[in-house]
């Protein structure tokens, strides 16, 4: 019998993660660092992104899949004793509006956005339980094409009102990352 692929088998493990999140919206996991092994982290660097700018380190997504195989086991031996270190961002100021203002935006190493994403893939069946419906950003299969449809027929519906779009300056910056830690381990500790 054929091995399953990568993607079968991670995603069967996330539907049971998130089933287990819906059915239990009280509990706390605890045992989650088992399911990153190297089939996670192969499907983790599949959705990750390949044209996107180099971090700090320069290598390419092509540098870092010449030694894949290598490279992957190398990255999860870090990451499960502990001694994997995210290294510094490459800042960048990117334009932001017509104003000339800019917005600086740090772009990871490679390595460091795989590793990121097999979090995301762990953490996001747990979280995306307990998100509110009319939540949108940041989230899979929804857009903003989708929030502005929502906001439209929320509108429609109470007949006007008032729209108010806020951007906070700086917002996630100043942001109590102990606060953040906090949520986080309401439901994975």
């Amino acid at each position: 019998m054929a091995k399953a692929s990568n993607f079968e088998t991670v995603s069967t493990k996330q539907r049971r993660i998130a089933m287990l999140a819906r059915q239990s919206p009280q509990m706390g996991f605890t045992s989650l660092n088992h399911h990153i092994d190297l089939q996670w982290l192969r499907e983790a660097y599949r959705q990750t992104r390949r044209d996107g700018a180099t971090g700090a380190d320069g290598q390419t997504a092509a540098d870092y899949e010449r030694d894949l195989e290598k490279n992957l086991q190398s990255l999860l031996d870090r990451a499960k004793s502990g001694t994997y270190r995210a290294p510094p961002v490459r800042r960048v100021h990117i334009p932001k509006g017509t104003g000339g203002d800019t917005r600086p935006i740090g772009i990871p190493t490679f390595e460091d956005k795989v590793l990121q994403r097999a979090v995301v893939m762990l953490l996001e069946p747990i979280y995306e339980q307990d998100f509110r419906d009319c939540s949108y950003g940041f989230r899979p299969g929804r857009s903003a094409h989708q929030a502005l449809d929502s906001l439209w027929r929320q509108t429609m519906q109470i007949g006007g009102g008032w729209i108010l779009e806020v951007d906070i300056r700086k917002f996630f910056d100043k942001l109590d990352h102990a606060h953040l830690r906090a949520f986080l381990q309401q439901r994975v500790r």
